[in-house]
């Protein structure tokens, strides 16, 4: 599998962009972009297992892979959270 400089850095924009919503959303603050990269990242990877089994599609195109990663990497950092025990939800 070839991958190119530029779609390099859309997964990388992609990955920093919802891990950055998602940290908004589950913490109140952001992990560090490196963080933020891996989260949003791991978030796609969720989302890309979990929603086609729920029969779930936002569409295509930049910003519905931003929204489908951020929503997976909530979906990682609620489960991380519940599983370490830091607390309620």
């Amino acid at each position: 599998m070839y991958i190119s400089n530029e779609g390099l850095l859309v997964i990388l924009f992609v990955g920093l962009v919802a891990g950055w919503l998602a940290g908004k959303i589950v913490r109140g603050a952001g992990f560090g972009i490196i963080g933020d990269i891996v989260i949003g990242i791991c978030g796609a990877l969720v989302a890309s297992l979990l929603f086609p089994k729920l029969g779930i599609r936002l569409g295509t195109g930049l910003v519905s892979e931003i929204v489908y990663s951020a929503i997976g990497a909530v979906i990682l950092l609620l489960v991380v959270r519940l599983v370490r025990g830091g607390g309620r939800l």
